[in-house]
């Protein structure tokens, strides 16, 4: 408990850094281009994308409050660029929750399998299955209840493929030696946060 709360200001530290800017505007680019490229869409109440890759694992890289500021803004520019329905804060809201999520379970810490599906988990009950289902319940007039047993199916299918396409990608990382460029250049910065 005491490693959660410590996250969040060695992740606000982290803008303090040219670099965390840069990769923070390159993995938002990322996802958003991961958005277009491998979203299908079922209907008005289930999405299937793979562009939580990018998102989650600069939530990883950078922490929780940087995590929530990339998913925020990728939740936004989407909606400017190709909107696909209304807007609804409580979408944004659910993708800033979803970085600060990942991020302060990932964050700093080891890549192991056991914790992404942890993280993956937590946001799928937390925001998958509860919010973005209540939040659409609110907009289409749909019953939560109705709704929740196909929602809840495409999560459970779902969770393996995200957790094993994200450790995959989080080890890849770590055995080119990612994570040690980019913490290198954050402590020659003058930053000296967690390890």
């Amino acid at each position: 408990m005491k490693y959660f709360f410590k996250s969040f200001p060695d992740s606000l530290r982290e803008l303090k850094n040219v670099r965390c800017v840069t990769y923070a505007a390159m993995f938002t680019a990322m996802a958003i281009a991961l958005g277009y490229l491998t979203t299908i869409q079922f209907g008005d109440t289930i999405k299937i994308g793979f562009s939580f890759l990018a998102k989650d694992f600069g939530a990883y890289m950078l922490g929780p409050v940087v995590g929530g500021i990339i998913n925020g803004l990728v939740d936004l520019i989407t909606f400017v660029i190709k909107p696909t329905g209304p807007f609804f804060p409580g979408f944004t809201f659910n993708a800033v929750l979803t970085g600060i999520i990942m991020g302060s379970i990932l964050y700093n810490r080891p890549v192991k399998l056991s914790r992404v599906l942890a993280a993956r988990i937590v946001n799928s009950v937390v925001v998958n299955l509860f919010f973005n289902t209540l939040w659409i319940a609110m907009l289409y007039g749909n019953s939560f209840f109705v709704m929740l047993p196909a929602r809840a199916l495409k999560q459970v299918i779902m969770l393996p493929i995200e957790t094993i396409m994200l450790y995959s990608v989080m080890k890849a990382a770590e055995a080119a030696g990612l994570l040690k460029l980019f913490r290198s250049g954050r402590h020659s910065s003058g930053y000296s946060g967690s390890k």
